[in-house]
């Protein structure tokens, strides 16, 4: 372990006595019913009057999204999981009342069946290094909570001993790249924006976080909305700016309004507004929400719906560093990026720089998603191993089933196979695999996952969310996405996968932003390593998986079938033939997918893609 995370995991003692309960908000805590179990608790609360003795909140993501709903129990630590508003009363009575822990609600390893009380010592937590996300699941979103842990003390030393080119040189040592795709170097960006000439220049943090299954930026903005701002304001110290936006999309409430709130406290404190901390130095920062175009996460189009216009990109250069908002040089950083800036300050480069290889230094959030038994935000050094996160902090593949792919970068990036699990996960090995980091998407899939199918949902997002303004890009991922669904209904041809590579390229090629250039990745990276599945469309008419339902047909399997004779005497189709010691077939030109045959096997021996006998019965 770093001295930083081992620093920042002292700094984790809470110096208060008393009893708080901390309940997870995250989005699969609230949908399974957070709410409902603060609101238990505050009964249980008021029945043994302890109203207004132990405060119960609702904070953002504590971590493990498959634990919940979950909770905290300040100030022994503890975590309990999978409750109900029912376990409100055991919590209550037994662990706050007569100071007995209630075993049954913590979480057992299912490895060793050790009860884990505490958070650190769960797999999922144990191997991470949480350093951006060192806050979220732990404190509330309140300044005073912040101030607790040094919060706002960078600022105060970067105001206070260090001229604006000492920071950039600092953040510039750390070697942190940007974390919202590009990977571009941090401090390169910031020196930039910082000798631009003007009279005025802006700082923007990118938090429209748009990738399917991504939900970094949005937990760091509802659990620790403080980093991001004091990220923000050193930010525009060292390039010379005295206003900026968090720029997040609407269809994240809880973010908004928890920066708003956080906003509104910085500025009592005199951390925003005139003359922060009477150092001279003035900066305030606002809200803008977006719309929910996914393009807008492009720094050009953000740009354009700041200035409300129309979120279209624009040609490159010139860049937003030396042309940006309003025609102005300006910053643009995403929220883990500048949330990572105090801890530089705070700790120093060299300290950070002790995680990651070299060029890829300190930690990355993925959103670790799809086939996986703990699901929810991994923070790890740059550098880790695909198999690690997967294994080691995600408990594996549900139910026993092989790892097929992982899906990187979201709609831009590209897939993973298996002979990519000991891959480091960082920018370079990455993109030199055919995929990139993105914003931190991970998606894992089984067996059971159709990558061609995969290819066209992800086709399908890119070209729904297209600006449609340049040509490669508007017609281009349309002829593309009819391709993909003509071959994942059984209409496919040969040729048509030369014509998608064909298509790719022109669209890599000719695209405006980022977007058209990088929407072919997956299909790309499924065609390359997944080939087979893609012939076994066309010219078997037959998805492996099971998933696209045009081509799941019934299949006998010849090891499985002992040639009992059953499937064929209740075929209506009379479309099964065999003999007496010889496996069975089915003629797929009489077949009317009645799947009687299926579900009278009693040697499980015919499939309908992936589905058994047991589950068509079901």
């Amino acid at each position: 372990m770093s001295t930083l995370v081992e620093e920042l995991a002292c700094e984790r003692v809470r110096p208060e006595t008393d009893h708080r309960i901390l309940v997870c908000g995250g989005i699969p805590c609230r949908s399974l019913g957070c709410r409902l179990v603060k609101e238990a608790l505050e009964e249980e609360l008021q029945k043994e009057g302890l109203t207004g003795r132990v405060p119960v909140e609702i904070i953002g993501c504590i971590g493990d999204c498959s634990l919940g709903p979950s909770l905290i129990v300040y100030p022994e630590g503890l975590v309990y999981q999978k409750l109900a508003p029912e376990d409100a009363r055991a919590i209550v009575r037994e662990h706050l009342v007569a100071g007995q822990i209630v075993e049954a609600l913590l979480h057992r390893d299912p490895r060793s069946d050790e009860i884990l009380r505490q958070r650190e010592e769960m797999p999922f937590y144990r191997e991470q290094a949480r350093l951006v996300l060192r806050n979220c699941g732990v404190i509330s979103a309140h300044i005073d909570d912040y101030l607790k842990y040094r919060g706002y003390a960078a600022l105060a030393l970067a105001l206070a001993e260090m001229n604006p080119e000492q920071v950039i040189e600092e953040v510039k040592k750390s070697g942190l790249r940007g974390r919202g795709g590009g990977g571009f170097p941090t401090g390169r960006k910031w020196e930039l924006v910082r000798t631009a000439h003007s009279d005025e220049k802006f700082v923007i943090c990118n938090a429209d976080e748009g990738d399917p299954g991504a939900f970094m930026d949005r937990n760091i903005l509802e659990g620790d909305p403080h980093s991001v701002i004091e990220g923000i304001i050193i930010a525009a110290y060292a390039v010379g700016a005295a206003r900026g936006y968090i720029y997040v999309r609407a269809e994240y409430p809880m973010a908004v309004h928890r920066c708003r709130e956080a906003i509104a406290q910085a500025r009592q404190k005199n951390f925003l507004g005139d003359n922060i901390l009477e150092t001279g130095f003035s900066f305030d920062l606002e809200i803008r929400t977006g719309a929910g175009a996914f393009v807008c996460g492009e720094e050009t189009a953000l740009i354009s719906s700041l200035q409300g216009t129309r979120g279209d990109p624009k040609p490159k250069p010139p860049f937003p560093a030396q042309k940006g908002l309003w025609g102005k040089p300006t910053l643009i950083n995403n929220v883990e990026t500048v949330a990572n800036i105090p801890l530089i300050i705070l700790h120093g480069s060299k300290r950070f720089a002790e995680l990651g290889p070299e060029g890829n230094r300190g930690t990355k959030v993925f959103a670790l998603a799809g086939k996986v038994n703990h699901t929810g935000l991994v923070e790890v050094p740059l550098g880790t191993t695909l198999r690690k996160i997967i294994f080691d902090i995600g408990g594996g593949i549900p139910n026993n089933k092989k790892f097929k792919a992982a899906q990187t970068g979201g709609p831009s990036g590209g897939c993973l196979g298996v002979e990519s699990l000991d891959l480091p996960m960082d920018y370079d090995s990455l993109r030199e695999a055919g995929s990139i980091i993105g914003s931190g998407g991970l998606i894992v899939m089984d067996e059971e996952s159709c990558m061609v199918d995969l290819a066209r949902f992800y086709l399908d997002f890119n070209q729904d969310e297209s600006c449609g303004k340049c040509t490669p890009c508007r017609i281009g991922s349309k002829r593309m996405l009819e391709l993909l669904q003509k071959i994942t209904e059984g209409r496919g041809e040969e040729q048509d996968l030369e014509i998608l590579e064909q298509l790719a390229l022109l669209m890599k090629n000719g695209s405006l932003c980022a977007l058209g250039r990088t929407a072919p990745n997956p299909l790309l990276s499924t065609l390359r390593l997944f080939r087979d599945e893609y012939l076994a469309h066309i010219k078997e008419r037959r998805c492996p998986a099971g998933v696209c339902r045009s081509l799941v047909r019934p299949w006998i399997n010849p090891e499985l079938c002992k040639a009992c004779g059953l499937c064929a005497r209740v075929c209506p189709a009379e479309a099964i033939n065999g003999e007496k010691g010889v496996p069975y077939e089915i003629d797929l030109e009489k077949c009317c997918d009645c799947l009687r045959c299926l579900k009278e096997c009693p040697f499980n021996a015919i499939s309908q893609g992936g589905i058994s006998r047991a589950e068509a019965v079901d």
